[in-house]
């Protein structure tokens, strides 16, 4: 099984279309999205060819490789367009013997923890920073944005193909790699 994990990407066709194309090359089963799909949001800058239209349109084309959580940006007008389920909070997504608990960010964080468990993963986008942490409560990952990377770093995805987790540029460049059966995560 190869899942491709994604956020925030804000309404740009142009990033959109390499993601989309990134996920045809990656083979990958299912392209999990967590959040801000089509709107910018108040405190970011447009991003490159800003076009939720065109987005929908792109998104809507693999509506049956999708699941999606509801980011902050994301709103009940965003699901009367869209043809696939994004208003839910967070999905629990079982990996062998891991629990991953997958949501934007936005409300459920490292500060702010959801029910789970030591050696549980706590998926969230939000921040546009990658991210790969191991905490005494929990583990942390991010795949960065699609779309508005923040602090330096690249427009990403993550993949994840059995317990493996690999942090990619659009462009398919690996950049960071770890196993989720390791004892402890390395930090990204």
């Amino acid at each position: 099984m190869k899942w491709m994990i994604a956020s925030d990407l804000h309404g740009s066709a142009y990033y959109t279309a390499q993601l989309l194309e990134a996920y045809a090359k990656e083979q990958a089963e299912r392209l999990i999205l967590l959040g801000d799909l089509l709107y910018h949001g108040p405190r970011n800058a447009l991003p490159k060819e800003y076009d939720p239209q065109g987005v929908i349109t792109m998104l809507n084309a693999h509506s049956q490789s999708l699941l999606c959580v509801r980011g902050n940006c994301d709103t009940e007008v965003d699901q009367m367009v869209l043809t696939f389920p994004i208003l839910a909070e967070y999905a629990i997504l079982s990996v062998g013997s891991h629990l991953i608990f997958a949501t934007h960010g936005h409300h459920f964080h490292s500060n702010q923890l959801p029910p789970i468990q030591p050696h549980n993963i706590l998926l969230h986008g939000h921040t546009h920073i990658p991210c790969c942490r191991q905490y005494d409560t929990h583990r942390y990952c991010n795949p960065g944005s699609v779309s508005i990377p923040k602090e330096g770093s690249v427009h990403s995805y993550m993949t994840m193909e059995d317990t493996i987790l690999r942090w990619k540029s659009l462009s398919g460049k690996e950049y960071h790699c770890c196993d989720l059966g390791a004892a402890a995560l390395p930090v990204l």
